[in-house]
């Protein structure tokens, strides 16, 4: 049964009109899926999804989102960004631009405020949607995600009770009142480059906006998959990140505001 998949013509044009067909008669498509967007489940079979195509330099990934979320279209990040976000697989199930494409792991974040230090503090929590490979690797390290965000210089953060250590070089994007980026230094002392990139920037709440436009720093907290997922609210948010606290999972930093 054909799947209710949107593929737009720049995505055809990228991966070839024979790939683009097997995936329109559900040949490549899976039936369910968590959309790379919102990060909830989705089911192809049941609600309009777009086909969305991540392209680096050398690599290309193939994701699924809602189609009330975003439309189907080309998205270009830097190399580095998408290869952080991989979650690499071996053997006949990989594929490529000529072929199919591999599995990922796509880099959420959630906003949400934080009572730390007996102030609410405007926080970012960050999720991959599966296990994250070292890039280079062919993932068989297991979920190398913290360990890759230590050694760029976040912290184990063991409780909620004392903010987080700043992380030079490192800011939060925020234009006209949306967020639009995570930025870390460019390579050689070059200009900033992101590190994660809103597909179309994200709406804040007005508290959210405020606290940060009090203070200019941004809590970010950083989990594996499956450790914190989507809280409805943020007494829950902060329960998640107590528990990954105290299971030893969570890592944070503080970062300054770029833009307004």
């Amino acid at each position: 049964m054909p799947r209710m998949l949107d593929v737009s013509q720049d995505v055809r044009a990228e991966i070839g009109d024979d790939e683009a067909d097997r995936l329109l008669v559900g040949d490549d498509t899976p039936g369910s899926y968590d959309c790379t967007s919102c990060r909830t489940p989705g089911d192809s079979d049941q609600e309009r999804t777009s086909t969305v195509l991540f392209i680096g330099d050398e690599t290309a990934v193939l994701a699924f989102a809602h189609a009330t979320c975003i439309p189907s279209q080309v998205v270009k990040v830097a190399e580095d960004q998408l290869q952080g976000a991989v979650r690499s697989i071996t053997g006949s199930e990989q594929k490529n631009t000529e072929g199919r494409m591999p599995e990922q792991a796509v880099l959420g974040i959630t906003s949400g405020l934080v009572l730390i230090e007996d102030d609410v503090r405007p926080a970012l929590v960050v999720e991959p949607t599966g296990p994250v490979a070292r890039p280079g690797t062919d993932g068989s390290g297991g979920d190398e995600f913290l360990q890759l965000l230590l050694e760029q210089g976040f912290h184990p953060a063991p409780d909620l009770h004392t903010l987080p250590a700043p992380l030079p070089g490192w800011s939060v994007l925020l234009a006209v009142g949306q967020l639009h980026a995570v930025l870390q230094p460019g390579s050689g002392g070059g200009n900033p480059v992101a590190w994660w990139q809103a597909h179309q920037p994200l709406q804040v709440t007005d508290g959210w906006r405020a606290a940060v436009n009090k203070s200019q720093q941004v809590l970010v907290f950083a989990a594996p998959a499956g450790t914190i997922g989507q809280q409805p609210r943020e007494d829950l948010l902060r329960d998640a990140l107590e528990k990954a606290a105290v299971n030893g999972v969570l890592v944070a930093a503080s970062m300054p505001l770029a833009g307004t």
